[in-house]
């Protein structure tokens, strides 16, 4: 829990009209404190919300978003948050965020139909800490897969599993 979000909101709106100013980026931001819960997407609120929008917002979503994730990144080294932190201040951009998120729900629906249809497991491409999250919590509660997290850092990925697999033996001859 965030101890002071108004407080916290302050430090997040200092930082990002330096970073904005210093990288002569033509955006505006609105930054909301309790955001409304969005349908369909509970649990997935942050306690902070910031938007951005401008001439330069394309820049942001270019490469899977990976400025827009940037400057989320340096805004939560910039205020010391702890990781556990991390998902309760979100950075947007033209909507992105929810889009990415439906764009998971249904690649996750896809890959169960796979798994289930022909009993072997299912890797998903290399994605962020919120996006697996997002994935693991989609089958969560799932009576016949289950998920796990392989990989390194930026390669970290999610693998779904039919519940009970178990990896064929390599036969010894």
């Amino acid at each position: 829990m965030l101890q002071d979000k108004v407080a916290t909101a302050k430090k997040i709106d200092a930082f990002l009209k330096n970073i904005i100013a210093s990288g002569a980026f033509k955006l505006k931001y609105r930054i909301t404190v309790n955001p409304p819960v969005v349908m369909g997407q509970e649990g997935e609120t942050p306690e902070i919300l910031v938007e951005l929008a401008g001439p330069d917002s394309q820049l942001l979503l270019e490469r899977g978003a990976e400025v827009l994730r940037s400057f989320e990144v340096l805004t939560h080294e910039a205020l010391h948050l702890h990781a556990e932190d991390h998902d309760k201040v979100s950075f947007d951009c033209r909507g992105y965020r929810a889009a990415r998120q439906q764009e998971l729900k249904m690649a996750a629906q896809v890959a169960a139909e796979r798994v289930l249809k022909s009993g072997a497991p299912y890797s998903f491409a290399p994605m962020s800490s919120r996006e697996r999250r997002l994935i693991h919590l989609v089958f969560r509660d799932h009576e016949s897969l289950v998920t796990e997290s392989e990989g390194e850092g930026g390669r970290r990925y999610v693998v779904l599993y039919p519940k009970n697999y178990k990896p064929a033996r390599p036969s010894r001859r």
